[in-house]
Parts: structure tokens; C-alpha cells; sequence
């Protein structure tokens, strides 16, 4: 079983402000750490589960915050980014049997999460087909174009209620709540037996598990906070201004969705 882990950080345990997941503050060092821990969590379920091969992509801001040392010596992992419009599921592609979500969190838009965004602080809310869209979907529907499916997501509650909605087959657990700028967390040891169990019993059954459906066409609308954002990114090509700094495109090609948020996000 060959196994893609993308790992974020505003959804592990206990973290509850940003400057617990910036790079230059003193307290990152701490929730790295906690970052690091679900990750590991998440390498012995999929060991657990059979996993032979294993890639693993840290999707935090830089893309350089794993402690990549405590990583076992037969696990590869993707730092900083490329570009590609795969974005936190870079290098995915159709030989992997599961992607597995550690660390993700409630979108931009939401009160579920005092860290709530969508791939920037830029995006006041992204939508896709109407639907408020989180770096889950975003990236579940990216997965979905090579035919892979997600398997496991963790992070927090109001995240946990999108997944369910989006995919009841996807196996999730919540390792905090939000509530306004505080959180109830579990402990990071608590998160880790949580996050060990759940991805071996996800993929155990992983064979049950459908990539999400991709619809046939696409309606890409994202609302920024700054209304200079909207008028600049009109420009993007097929894009158009729809006022209430607001800017929508619609396409049949997913790719053209995925290349669209590269840009302007």
C-alpha cells in the first residue's frame, strides 16, 4: 500500500493562535513540535494498516516545519513548494492508494476555528458550486482528478462536520473545538493515539473509500477582505469581477480551478 500524508498545522491539538504557527515567533517551537507528533501518529497507522510506502508533504505556510530528523528512515518528504497547482497535495499522483489529512482545519468564512482560512488570509471565503470550500476540499477534489481517494482527516470539529457532509465514507476524528479565540483540545498525546487508530482503521478499508465525485462543470467564486484584491484579480484569465469584492470563474477542467487559486489566493 503506497500512502500520501499532507500535514497543516492551524487543525493539530491545542494550537489556538497564529502565533503559535508562525515560524519567527518564539512560541512556534513548542506547536512544531505537536506538528511533528501527528505526523508520526499518522506514519505508524498507515504502518499499521500495511503501508509499504509512504510520502508525506509538509503543507504549512513554508512547507519547512517538520522536524524531518524524527521522521523514519523509510518515509520521503516533500518541503517548501513548487508551484505546482496541486499545492498541500504536491507530487500526488495515481500510484497512491490513500491520502491522508493530518493537522487540517475549518475554512475561511468560519467560526469553527479562530484559524479558519482558505490557502491565505487574503480569501474572506472561497466557494466552490456555492459551497464554502476548505484546503480539504480543495485538495480531496485534486486527489479526485488522478482517482485517488482521502481516507482519514483530522483537525477540528467544524471541519469534521464539513467532511462528514461532503463524505461519510471518509473516516475523521476532531482533535479540538473552536470557540471564539479559545479552543478545547485534546492533549497532543491524546491526539496522537486518536490520529494512530483512525488512520489504520481508515485504511484497512480503504478499498471501501471512492474518490470524491468531480462535477462536470465548475463555479469558482472567492470573496476577498482588501476590495483591491477583487480588482486586480479580474484580470486573471477567464475571471470577471461580480462586485461585493468578489471575482467568479467557471470552467469544466478542475485544473483550471486548481491553477486559478495558485494565483490569486
Amino acid at each position: 500500500m503506497k500512502v500520501y500524508i499532507s500535514i497543516d498545522i492551524e487543525g493539530c491539538a491545542g494550537i489556538t493562535h497564529w502565533n503559535e504557527a508562525e515560524k519567527t515567533h518564539p512560541d512556534y517551537s513548542e506547536f512544531r513540535e505537536i506538528m511533528t507528533g501527528e505526523a508520526l501518529a499518522a506514519i505508524e497507522g498507515a504502518k499499521a494498516a500495511g503501508a509499504k510506502e509512504i510520502l508525506i508533504k509538509d503543507a504549512h505556510t513554508t512547507g519547512r516545519n517538520l522536524l524531518i530528523d524524527r521522521l523514519p528512515a523509510d518515509v520521503k518528504v516533500v518541503r517548501a513548494w513548487a508551484g505546482h497547482p496541486f499545492c498541500m497535495v504536491q507530487e500526488l499522483d495515481a500510484s497512491f492508494d490513500a491520502v491522508l489529512m493530518i493537522g487540517y482545519h475549518a475554512a475561511a468564512g468560519s467560526e469553527a476555528n479562530s484559524l479558519a482560512h482558505t490557502l491565505s488570509l487574503d480569501a474572506a471565503e472561497i466557494r466552490l458550486n456555492g459551497v464554502r470550500a476548505s484546503e480539504f476540499l480543495i485538495h480531496a477534489l485534486a486527489a479526485a482528478l488522478v482517482g485517488v481517494p482521502v481516507a482519514f482527516v483530522s483537525g477540528d470539529a467544524g471541519l469534521m462536520e464539513e467532511v462528514q457532509a461532503t463524505s461519510p465514507a471518509i473516516h475523521r476524528c476532531a482533535v479540538k473545538a473552536g470557540s471564539g479565540a479559545s479552543t478545547v483540545s485534546l492533549s497532543p498525546a491524546g491526539a496522537r493515539e486518536v490520529i494512530r487508530a483512525g488512520v489504520a482503521l481508515a485504511l484497512k478499508g480503504v478499498k471501501k473509500i471512492a474518490p470524491l465525485p468531480l462535477p462536470a462543470e465548475h463555479v469558482l467564486e472567492i470573496a476577498y477582505g482588501d476590495p483591491n484584491l477583487a480588482t486586480r484579480h479580474q484580470h486573471y484569465p477567464g475571471a470577471r469581477h461580480v462586485g461585493n469584492r468578489t471575482i467568479r470563474m467557471e470552467t469544466g477542467d478542475y485544473m483550471d480551478v486548481l491553477r486559478m487559486l495558485n494565483y490569486v489566493t
